[in-house]
This record gives C-alpha cells, structure tokens and sequence, in this order.
C-alpha cells in the first residue's frame, strides 16, 4: 500500500503512487455520493442569505458556505491546507496553531485553485442528480398528508446532516482534482524537453495531448461504473449482496450519473488544472535556467 503521508513516502511523484490515491478517493467519493442521495436536494441551503439565522450573525452567504466556513476555520488551525494536497473553499483563514511540518518540496509554487468551480458545479448540478429518488419520495410524503405544489419538493429540513455530507463529498473531488498537479510534475521531471516549447509558447492542445492517457480514462470509467454498481446494492446479514437490488429501483445511488460525473466533469477539470499548472512550470525562471533544465535530462 503506497502512502498518502508525505513524510513517509520516498517518491511522492511516482505515477504508481498517484494512481493509488486516486483510485482510492474513488471510494470516498461514490460512498459519500450515496449518504448524500438518503436526502432530499434541501436548495435552500445552497441560496445566499436563506437563512435568516446567519444573517443576523452577519453572514451574507449561503447555509453551506457558513458550514464550509466553520469546519474550515478548525482544519485550518490544524494545519490542514499546509499540505500540498490540501485547498480549502473558504478565503481569510487562521494561521495553524502547531508550527508547520517540514513537507518535501514537491510542487512548483503556484496559486491554482479549482474549488470556485468545484463547489459552484456541485450545487448545481450533482446535488440535483443525486437527490432526484429522495426528493421525490419527499413529495410524496408531502401530498399524503395534504402538502401539495410547491410545498411538496426539495426540502426536508435535514440541513446540518446534508451539509455535513457535501463538505466530505467537496473535500474528496478537489482533492482529486488538484492531483493533476501532481500528474503534471511528474511528467514533466520526466521528460521537461517534451514540454517546455509548449510552455514557452504557450499551446494548451499540445500540453493536454502530453497527459492525456485515452486507455487509462477508459479502465477508470470501466472501474467506477463496477464500483459504483456494487456499493449502490443492498447486502444481506451474511454480506452476499441482495440479487438485482440495483435493478428493482432500490438502488443506493444513480450509477450512470456518478460516471458521468467523472467522464463530464472531474475528468476534464483535472486536466485543465494538469495544463494550467504546466502552463506556470517556468514562472520567474531565466533562459538559462530553462535551457539547462531541458538539457539536463535529455542528457540523463
């Protein structure tokens, strides 16, 4: 088992190692997406100023921009976003209260940040998705007992046990995405002479045709679909999954859309955050510094 602690791992930009993590966050991922989808969609949480309660503590934003907030706040004193792993949501955070580990120099300074768009497609266009069974068995809840129109989607009420969840599920999928950091470094110590004229030129289209691994997408989406399929399904005492209970309706999870949500979304931001990082690789060096960088390890 390769190690997500950077301490202890002697490559920490080995592909094999990458990969491990990402396969692994996989599980993290559809395993939230599945306690997330026992709830209704609860839009209200995702509405500046919804809440009446926040605004008289003088908080402008949204239920699940104030939960992301506090939680934040604690990670962050905690030293949390000192990993290079680690990009929070929330701006204007404290200072760790335990003085910072001395992790490797691994990435090359930059400030490439996804999670704006992360959290702004998440609330959209997952939550939607994922809640459609719950929000509609709400519904009908709702009219057996004389709630009719409006009144009777969407909103259950469960907004700390739903924010809880979605915090867990922005958690896993940025730091997924700000992996293709990693990728990119690592390719690029490998070969810099393939990449520097596309840098210096700049050319997105080359770059992205660089990291780009067609093969390697599709047994991802071949994995997650398996995956996805079995942990939607009910499982007996003994542990023998329940035969055809992802086929009767009562599935966990809406498997095609949390392939989708890879193949669409996922898959596609982490590379353009794999092309912006490669994009600022040569910040701030000279030519002669980029020059002997390619030469080096075409020599090597």
């Amino acid at each position: 088992m390769l190690s997500q602690n950077f301490m202890l791992e002697k490559d920490p930009l080995s592909l094999e190692r990458i990969r491990s993590i990402l396969v692994r966050l996989e599980d993290t991922i559809i395993f939230d997406l599945i306690e997330r989808a026992q709830f209704a969609h609860n839009p209200r949480m995702y509405i500046r100023s919804a809440f009446p309660e926040l605004k008289a503590k003088g908080f402008e934003g949204t239920w699940l921009d104030w939960f992301l907030k506090e939680i934040e706040t604690f990670h962050a004193k905690a030293r949390r976003y000192t990993s290079p792993d680690e990009y929070p949501f929330t701006s204007d955070l404290p200072e760790p209260v335990l003085e910072p580990l001395n992790f490797p120099k691994i990435l090359y300074p930059n400030n490439i940040n996804a999670n704006p768009s992360i959290l702004s497609f998440y609330t959209r266009s997952i939550v939607p998705r994922i809640t459609r069974r719950a929000t509609l068995a709400l519904a009908a809840t709702k009219r057996s007992n004389g709630i009719i129109g409006d009144d009777e989607y969407e909103d259950d009420g469960n907004y700390g046990s739903a924010a809880t969840i979605d915090v867990e599920i922005l958690q896993a999928i940025s730091k997924r995405v700000h992996y293709g950091k990693f990728v990119s470094e690592s390719k690029f110590s490998a070969a810099p002479a393939a990449f520097i004229p596309h840098i210096l030129t700049p050319n997105r289209a080359a770059l992205e045709a660089l990291i780009t691994k067609p093969e390697v997408e599709r047994k991802l989406l071949l994995r997650l679909r398996k995956k996805a399929a079995t942990y939607a399904q009910d499982f007996n005492p003994d542990g023998d999954t329940i035969a055809n209970s992802h086929l009767n309706g009562s599935a966990k999870i809406d498997v095609d859309g949390v392939v989708e949500l890879y193949e669409n979304y996922i898959i596609p931001l982490t590379k353009e955050v794999e092309v912006d990082y490669l994009l600022h690789r040569l910040d701030g060096m000279t030519e002669e510094e980029i020059d002997s960088l390619g030469d080096a390890k075409q020599c090597a």
